[in-house]
């Protein structure tokens, strides 16, 4: 009987505790596409209050983040996406481009590199980011 009752708590609760996360992460994208980055940033926060793995919460604060032109934020929320997701092709070209731009054209090389090995859907960013970082490191 008490097993029973535990199984129907759990089965009540559990799935509003999940709704209540894609909600949150939901309304974060709304807000998100709609360019209103502060109030974006903190539904992606609370979605990862309740679930700490969210790679994709991380990755859109990492967007959030590089149009507030917080640079440090915003790798370490791209190194967080890539730590939970060593494939995410998204993040590496992110921070690839990111390393670039703050003139560290190994980094970059070693990241374009790596997504080049696994890439997918970002395979021309990845030949295009190429040529960029061979021009830029010779001047």
């Amino acid at each position: 009987m008490i097993l029973r009752l535990k199984l129907a708590f759990i089965l009540l609760f559990l799935p509003n505790k999940l709704m209540a996360n894609n909600i949150y992460f939901d309304e974060g994208l709304k807000l998100f596409n709609s360019e209103k980055f502060e109030e974006a940033k903190f539904k992606f926060e609370q979605n990862i209050v309740f679930n700490p793995k969210s790679e994709m919460s991380y990755l859109y604060l990492s967007k959030i983040f590089k149009n507030l032109k917080n640079k440090n934020l915003q790798e370490k929320n791209l190194n967080t996406v890539i730590l939970l997701n060593p494939k995410n092709e998204e993040a590496i070209y992110n921070l690839a481009k990111l390393k670039l731009e703050t003139s560290d054209y190994q980094k970059s090389k070693e990241l374009n590199d790596r997504l080049n090995n696994i890439c997918d859907k970002l395979c021309n960013q990845s030949k295009k980011l190429k040529i960029e970082i061979e021009n830029l490191s010779k001047k």
